[in-house]
């Protein structure tokens, strides 16, 4: 019954931001580690940004630092996705996912659910 729901892609131009939004049920992912990863058409899936609320920890992919923004809204079960100054290279479906553990990964192995996935599309 665990269901992750991703909303919030779009079509922006470079510079621009979206938030996207995940909201899980049968879940309480307070007590899992949280990640966002994309995958583009021909591009294998890649790590973006994960957080942890037991442990208070947040991890980035370099390729994101200091324009992605992850955080969660505990009591409405939801984790969020801020993208500021987008690039082109930004353009991928984004898929939510809950993790096994407490414990902060970037393989998707370490994930057991995922959600169906946003469209992010990013003009030049």
């Amino acid at each position: 019954q665990v269901q992750l729901v991703e909303s919030g892609g779009g079509l922006v131009q470079a510079g621009g931001s979206l938030r996207l939004s995940c909201a899980a049920s049968g879940l309480a992912f307070s007590r899992y580690a949280m990640g966002w990863f994309r995958q583009a058409p021909g591009k294998e899936r890649e790590f973006v940004a994960a957080i942890s609320w037991s442990f208070g920890i947040t991890n980035y992919a370099d390729s994101v630092k200091g324009r992605f923004t992850i955080s969660s809204a505990n009591a409405k079960n939801t984790v969020y996705l801020q993208m500021n100054s987008l690039k082109p290279e930004d353009t991928s479906v984004y898929y939510c996912a809950a993790g096994v553990a407490r414990e902060i990964t970037t393989d998707n192995r370490g994930y057991a659910y995922w959600g169906q996935g946003t469209q992010v599309t990013v003009s030049s």
